[in-house]
């Protein structure tokens, strides 16, 4: 009852005038920053994080819920009218979508996208809601040693299972853990890697970090490899979703949610992990197989009520233990950092009326989501008409302008166009962003509690392993190893016999010219 009173807390803060402006403000500039070609929800996130910096915390985040999901709904439009998915969880939208788009069909299929976006959120945010407090009313009885263990467990598997190489994931966080280290040690006083710049003695700025490894990188990404001449936009179609596409649609809508969710909580896979596993499902449960790779309504249905469900999924281990599982959890967890917030067992304590507010910023977001995109699909679809060396030029200019506005410093614009080269080197060579600002992020905070837990044993490493608690999260670890890769593959596997269903039109559309 007590977590229901403050749900209800929550809701009198949101629904409050000014909050409801915020709101819709929020998921407007999510939506319009979302839709725009070659840019996914991480990016869109750390390109407006900015514009957040100057409020109060409830305002703020009551914002940020709404750029986050109209970023995570955004990326649909573009998937299925432009075929250009935004982020890896797009690209069956895309498919199936854009296989809509081309039949004359692509209302129906923006349609099912949005109204299963809104079912998948809010059941979602219903089980955040439910879930959540226990988890971290349990955590809150942790020691130093017990949050070295999540620590570890939270780079380990974002290192191993956000990209397709371990490796490199493992190297981009030690490019991350390095630049934590950057500035002035809090215990010695002594400054570390800042080269006598005085600029950087109090470390590096994790706005900074994200706007330009995030938006300014994959900006001059996207920018080195644009295509000459006009994007092939296909209309949207007149008509809407039939009672037919109502009915093949609701079991997609809630089997994805029961998918998605689960998976977002994890941190063995990400969004794009439960796409696959609802697309794979939709295709085996679906009585109108033969279309799927043509255009199947539940090929849409079912995935992005799964990337949805995610998205609210990875706010459990984000607000409770402070661990992202994803590369959009990465900016959130700086967005908290900015205002001084450390997501943790100890936020529903010591921030409490925020974060009741923000849940339920999430529902009132979903409704505003759904009221805004149905009937104003015609904008967005003009916002992808822009030309993209337009697109890509304001993107680094407001980038700049946004970290600009951080620290009022030439310092930091100098250091975000340094990390956006960074950030374009690594993604031209395969090297995974999302472990970079996690071990920027959480480094410093790991440092911390493993000296402290050292201090308390007098300098005995085996306290690190002897904690029950830490123990089993060091089993569950290579649980979770094992489950990534276990997912990755069936992944694979669902990405193979995908790309037959799709070469089978391709070759009888060529037999019969």
């Amino acid at each position: 009852m007590g977590d229901f009173g403050a749900l209800l807390d929550g809701f009198a803060t949101a629904l409050q005038p000014m909050y409801l402006l915020y709101a819709l403000i929020g998921v407007t500039l999510g939506t319009a920053v979302g839709v725009l070609p070659g840019i996914g929800p991480a990016m869109t996130l750390a390109l407006l994080l900015p514009l957040t910096y100057s409020l109060e915390p409830t305002a703020a985040f009551i914002m940020f819920a709404g750029i986050y999901y109209g970023g995570m709904y955004g990326g649909s439009t573009t998937s299925i009218l432009l075929n250009a998915p935004g982020e890896s969880s797009s690209i069956i939208t895309a498919l199936e979508g854009n296989r809509m788009a081309k039949a004359g069909r692509g209302s129906a299929a923006l349609a099912t996208a949005a109204i299963g976006s809104f079912v998948a959120g809010t059941i979602a945010t219903v089980a955040l809601t439910l879930v959540a407090p226990t988890i971290a009313r349990l955590a809150v009885q942790l020691g130093p040693a017990d949050y070295v263990a999540l620590l570890v467990l939270a780079f380990l598997t974002v290192a191993a299972v956000l990209g397709s190489s371990p490796p490199r994931g493992i190297a981009s966080l030690g490019i991350g853990l390095f630049l934590g280290l950057v500035g002035t040690d809090t215990l010695t006083g002594q400054q570390r890697f800042t080269l006598g710049l005085p600029a950087l003695a109090d470390g590096i700025d994790v706005v900074v970090v994200a706007v330009g490894v995030f938006a300014v990188g994959e900006a001059l990404y996207v920018a080195s490899r644009m295509r000459r001449g006009p994007i092939p936009l296909v209309p949207a179609g007149k008509g809407w979703m039939t009672k037919d596409d109502w009915r093949r649609s609701w079991k997609p809508w809630l089997r994805g949610t029961a998918i998605g969710f689960p998976i977002g909580t994890l941190p063995a896979g990400g969004a794009e992990v439960g796409t696959f596993l609802s697309y794979s499902a939709e295709r085996k449960l679906s009585k109108h197989r033969e279309e799927f790779g043509k255009g199947a309504i539940e090929g849409v249905a079912g995935p992005e009520a799964a990337n949805n469900a995610s998205a609210a999924g990875v706010l459990v281990p984000l607000l409770t233990l402070g661990l992202p599982t994803s590369a959009t959890a990465a900016i959130l967890i700086s967005a908290f950092q900015s205002y001084g917030i450390q997501p943790g067992p100890l936020l529903f304590q010591d921030e409490s009326a925020l974060i009741w507010a923000l849940i339920a910023s999430l529902y009132i977001g979903n409704v505003l989501l759904l009221v805004l995109n149905l009937p104003l699909v015609g904008i967005w679809v003009k916002l992808l008409q822009i030309p993209r060396p337009y697109l890509y030029a304001g993107i680094l200019t407001f980038a700049a302008l946004g970290s600009y506005s951080v620290g009022a410093s030439t310092e930091d614009l100098v250091l975000l166009f340094l990390l956006g080269l960074l950030g374009w080197a690594m993604r031209n060579f395969g090297f995974p962003i999302a472990p970079a600002v996690v071990g920027l992020i959480l480094g410093p905070i790991a440092e911390e509690q493993l000296r402290r837990a050292l201090a308390i044993s007098q300098g005995d490493p085996t306290v690190l392993v002897t904690s029950p608690f830490a123990a089993v999260v060091y089993a569950a670890l290579v649980v979770f190893l094992f489950l990534g890769w276990w997912l990755r593959r069936r992944q694979a596997r669902t990405e193979a016999e995908l790309a037959a269903v799709v070469a089978t039109p391709a070759e009888s559309e060529r037999s019969s010219s």
